[in-house]
C-alpha cells in the first residue's frame, strides 16, 4: 500500500471514529429518554445496561479487540465502594430522566463543573480555579438559575429527582478522580469493574424501590400481550448505543487532539438539543432553551480554560487497551452522560 493510500484510510478510519462518537453522544441522552418513555422501570433498565456492557467488553476482550483487567476479588472489594457510588449516579440519572425533558437533564448536568470544582478545592487541596474559569462557571450557573425560573414543565418530583442526581454525580466525579489515580486498572478494566459490579447491585435496588412488584404486577395485568416490540426496540438501542460510545469515545479520543475532542464534545451537545426540539414536544419553552444554550456557552468558555492542548497519537489499528488517567476519566464520563 502506497503512502498515499495509506493516508487516504487513515483519515477515513479517523473520520469515521469521530462521526460515529458525534453520532453517540448526540443522540445517547434522547434514545435514553425515549426508553425510560417506553420501559417505565428505571433500575431494570439500567441493569440491563450495565450486562450489555460488562458482556461486551468480556467478549471483545477474549476475541483480542481490547485489553482488559482481570476481575479479581481483591481489585473488586477496593473498587465496590466507587461503582456503588457510579450505581447511584446513573440511578438518579435515569430517574430524572424519566420524570423531566432532556434539556432539565443537560442543565443539571452543565452545573456539576462548578460543584466539582469547588469540592477539589476543598476537599482535595487542587489549586484554585483560574478567573476564566471561575466566569464559564457562573455563565453556567446563571443560565441554570434562568432555566429552574421559565421551566414551564417544573414539578416537585422532577426537581427533587434533579437535585439528588446533582449532588450524586458530583460525590461521584470527585471520588473517581481519586480511584483513576490510585487503583492501577486500564481504561477497560476501569469499565468492565465499574459495570459488572453495578449490574450485581441491581436486585437489591429493584427490591427497596419496590420495581420487582410493579413488574410482575404488569406482567399479570398483560398475559398474552406483555411484550411490546417499541419498548424492546427503545431498550435495546440504549443498551448497544451505552456500549458504542465507549469504544467510539476512546477510539475518537486516540485518533484526534485533545482540543478536538473537546470542540466534538461540545458540538455533541447542541446537536443534543438540536435533534431534542426537532423531533418530539419533550422539550423547554423558548426562554428555557436561551437560558439552555448559554449553561452550553459557558461550558464552552470552561473547557477552553481547563483543555490541555496536548496531541494524542493515532493509535487505532491495535488492541484497544491504555493505562492513561485521563482516557480512563473520560470513560467514565461518558458512561454516566449516556446513563450506562
Amino acid at each position: 500500500m502506497s503512502s498515499l493510500e495509506a493516508s487516504k484510510q487513515s483519515t477515513f478510519t479517523t473520520t469515521g471514529l469521530v462521526v460515529g462518537y458525534a453520532l453517540c453522544s448526540s443522540l445517547l441522552a434522547i434514545i435514553n429518554k425515549y426508553a425510560i418513555t417506553k420501559f417505565a422501570y428505571p433500575a431494570l433498565l439500567t441493569a440491563l445496561q450495565y450486562l450489555t456492557s460488562a458482556v461486551g467488553v468480556w467478549v471483545l476482550g477474549k476475541v483480542g479487540f481490547l485489553c482488559h483487567d482481570a476481575f479479581t476479588l481483591q481489585t473488586a472489594k477496593k473498587f465496590l465502594p466507587a461503582a456503588f457510588v457510579f450505581y447511584l449516579a446513573i440511578f438518579t440519572n435515569t430517574n430524572l430522566l424519566k420524570h423531566a425533558n432532556v434539556d432539565t437533564f443537560i442543565v443539571f448536568r452543565s452545573l456539576t463543573p462548578l460543584l466539582v470544582a469547588i469540592a477539589d478545592t476543598a476537599f482535595r487541596k487542587q489549586p484554585c480555579p483560574s478567573r476564566l474559569t471561575f466566569l464559564s462557571l457562573f455563565v453556567i450557573l446563571g443560565g441554570a438559575v434562568g432555566y429552574v425560573l421559565t421551566d414551564s414543565a417544573f414539578t416537585v418530583t422532577a426537581y427533587s429527582w434533579a437535585f439528588v442526581y446533582l449532588v450524586t454525580i458530583t460525590t461521584e466525579m470527585v471520588y473517581i478522580k481519586h480511584i483513576v489515580t490510585n487503583l492501577g486498572l486500564n481504561t477497560w478494566g476501569f469499565v468492565l469493574y465499574n459495570n459488572l459490579l453495578s449490574l450485581m447491585m441491581a436486585p437489591f435496588f429493584w427490591f427497596i424501590t419496590g420495581e420487582y412488584s410493579e413488574i410482575f404486577s404488569e406482567m399479570q395485568s398483560r398475559t398474552d400481550d406483555w411484550f411490546q416490540f417499541d419498548a424492546f426496540l427503545a431498550v435495546s438501542a440504549s443498551c448497544v448505543f451505552g456500549l458504542l460510545i465507549s469504544f467510539f469515545g476512546f477510539a475518537a479520543r486516540r485518533a484526534i487532539s485533545a482540543t478536538a475532542f473537546t470542540v466534538t464534545g461540545v458540538v455533541n451537545k447542541f446537536l443534543t438539543v438540536a435533534i431534542n426540539v426537532m423531533i418530539w414536544d419533550k422539550h423547554a419553552n423558548m426562554a428555557g432553551l436561551v437560558c439552555l444554550i448559554s449553561t452550553l456557552v459557558g461550558g464552552v468558555l470552561y473547557q477552553q480554560s481547563v483543555t490541555k492542548s496536548v496531541n494524542v497519537p493515532v493509535t487505532v489499528n491495535k488492541a484497544i487497551g491504555s493505562d492513561d488517567e485521563d482516557e480512563k476519566q473520560l470513560l467514565v464520563e461518558q458512561k454516566r452522560d449516556s446513563t450506562i
